[in-house]
């Protein structure tokens, strides 16, 4: 108002060079406040100089909204380790107008020491300017004692095992300062059994002065082949504090060598089993108190190899005899681990059947292996206690004896496994069901050369039963066929939510007139209703796909009503006006005129 009464005393002074001289410098004003304000990406380093292995943060500003998927970083990865990424979103509102900054901290770290150019980063159409960071090489970090603040050593329980031997490697990381987002190694052989033995175990050591606090991890090597092997040394990467900054930090182990010794010349045993100890045990219990012929026995062998794991102990075989039948069930596998080691333990439950009256004797259970402690063979054995065996009840006792007098007792012992001394693959595979004889039916059955009732009660079972499940099966095919039916009769949105007005010009006018009375509280309903006349129901959802089909100014302009409904702010304090405005020129694709061309028009010579 003061500019224009001003403009009209120089109108009136006739005073026409004055005029040109304030028009000029009010057009200055405005281009440079319209510069001042023009959208840019701005790059900034929070240091120019740093240390190799130390964290550089990059801020991108963008002075605009339409930042599409965000910054491009695919131009950092040749040069810098991208650690992490965070954004932040500003957005300010002043007389009308509105102001939207976004930023963006990328973490990185330098691959390489000397001088590294960070190159321009593209945010939607525009891109940052370069940036230079001198990188330089940094000593060994080293605490008041001269110690390192991170250290990782490996030591193994035997430098010469033979193969198949168990050796525990401990892998021992000392830290005198606290690490972030820590990435250790795990040890790995083509040539090595590998597992965990016991959780990791913590200590403090102080090591020259240093407290250190000292994380034991211990795992279960096998060597499967002999010769040297090379374990490859351990590593860990951490993130750490210093007096600088954040640092990261990359440390290793020594490489450890195994020289594996092939199996001795001097084992004879039928499967190669090395073992700090191997104990076995067996049982022989009664099914009832006074077994007879053709009763169950059940026969529990249990072996436990110390330093060894359960796939390594070797199988049984069970060969029936004359005096009993033998009908052996797959094998249990358990395992024992502690600090001392892994306890292999193979469980195995054999059913006998005897066939002959008076003592029953099993053979005894031996087990050869190769004793690591003494470098020596050695063999585990146990026996099995006899048991008297009853006749059958419908025999007689003289019949009997005769029979028994002119009959041999047989009682072979398990024959020999076969002679090979290779060893047991440690490879944990399915066991397959063995495969026993069929166990005889020692006391005779009636036969009937007819069908009786109980076959025909089976018959008409198994046929009832095939009835109901094909009347089932119709059912739900029935059913199944409906439901695929009334999947087609899922509501439209206009059948769900329609619409109140006949056509777009309706609701375009209702949502104006919202506008114009200042209405907050029905703007959201008279959008969704003008934007579904106006795009279709397939398009509109929500707001914000108002917001993408429409202007940036009305995407600002609805942005600030949003802000305005879920604050404290009451909701008469919305001014509906310049969204009216902003959606008349979008709607008519053509620029409003300002309040000054209209006082133009009115005064010609203004």
């Amino acid at each position: 108002m003061v500019m224009k009464q001003y403009l009209l005393s120089l109108i009136s002074q006739n005073k026409p060079h004055r005029l040109f001289v304030s028009l000029m410098t009010t057009l200055l004003f405005i281009i440079v406040s319209s510069s001042l304000h023009a959208a840019s990406v701005t790059a900034s380093l929070n240091k120019n100089v740093a240390n190799e292995n130390e964290v550089v943060q990059l801020t991108l500003r963008a002075d605009f909204s339409d930042t599409g998927n965000g910054p491009d970083l695919t131009p950092l990865e040749r040069d810098f380790e991208i650690l992490g990424k965070s954004q932040n979103s500003q957005f300010s509102f002043n007389l009308g107008t509105s102001t939207a900054l976004n930023f963006w901290v990328i973490t990185l770290m330098p691959k390489s020491v000397g001088t590294v150019e960070i190159p321009p980063i593209k945010i939607g159409d525009l891109e940052s300017q370069p940036i230079r960071l001198t990188v330089k090489s940094s000593p060994q970090l080293l605490d008041g004692n001269g110690n390192p603040p991170v250290m990782i050593k490996t030591e193994v329980s035997e430098v010469e095992p033979y193969l198949q031997q168990e050796v525990i490697l401990s892998v021992k990381l000392y830290t005198s300062v606290a690490l972030q987002n820590a990435n250790r190694s795990v040890p790995s052989h083509p040539d090595l059994v590998l597992e965990r033995l016991i959780d990791d175990q913590v200590d403090y050591q102080t090591v020259n002065g240093t407290q250190y606090q000292v994380i034991t991890r211990e795992y279960l090597a096998f060597p499967q082949r002999s010769g040297q092997l090379t374990i490859p040394p351990q590593t860990i990467q951490a993130m750490i504090n210093t007096s600088t900054g954040r640092r990261m930090i990359k440390v290793q182990s020594e490489p450890l060598n195994l020289q594996v010794t092939p199996i001795p010349a001097s084992f004879t045993g039928d499967a190669w089993l090395p073992s700090k100890k191997v104990t076995v045990s067996t049982s022989l219990d009664k099914t009832n108190d006074a077994p007879r012929v053709g009763d169950t026995l059940i026969w529990t062998i249990d072996i436990k190899a110390e330093g060894a794991l359960p796939e390594q102990i070797p199988t049984l075989d069970f060969n029936s005899t004359r005096n009993y039948k033998l009908y052996p069930k797959p094998p249990q596998f358990s395992n024992q681990k502690n600090a001392a080691g892994v306890t292999g333990n193979q469980t195995i439950v054999v059913e006998v059947v005897p066939t002959e009256e008076g003592k029953l004797s099993l053979p005894d259970i031996n087990i050869t292996y190769w004793n690591t402690d003494e470098r020596a063979i050695s063999v585990a054995s146990a026996s099995t206690d006899t048991i008297d065996i009853a006749p059958l009840p419908n025999s007689s006792g003289q019949s009997d004896g005769a029979t028994t007098s002119n009959k041999p007792t047989i009682s072979d012992p398990l024959p020999a496994q076969s002679r090979s001394v290779a060893p047991i693959s440690l490879a944990k595979k399915a066991v397959e069901p063995t495969k026993t004889e069929a166990q005889p039916d020692l006391l005779p059955t009636p036969s009937s050369e007819g069908k009786s009732l109980r076959d025909y009660l089976i018959s008409g079972l198994l046929f009832l039963t095939v009835l109901l499940l094909g009347a089932w099966l119709f059912i739900w095919l029935k059913r199944k066929k409906q439901d695929v039916n009334t999947d087609h009769d899922v509501p439209t949105l206009q059948e769900f939510a329609p619409l109140s007005t006949v056509n777009e010009e309706s609701a375009y006018k209702a949502l104006i007139a919202c506008c114009q009375q200042d209405n907050l509280q029905s703007l959201r309903p008279s959008l969704l209703e003008w934007a579904r006349h106006r795009w279709g129901d397939d398009e509109i959802r929500s707001v914000d796909d108002i917001k993408r089909l429409t202007s940036v100014q009305v995407t600002q302009l609805l942005m600030e009503a949003e802000i305005m409904l879920y604050s404290n702010n009451p909701a008469h304090e919305w001014q509906g006006e310049p969204l009216a405005d902003a959606l008349e020129e979008f709607t008519s694709g053509q620029e409003k005129p300002s309040k000054a061309s209209q006082l133009k028009t009115l005064y010609p010579n203004f």
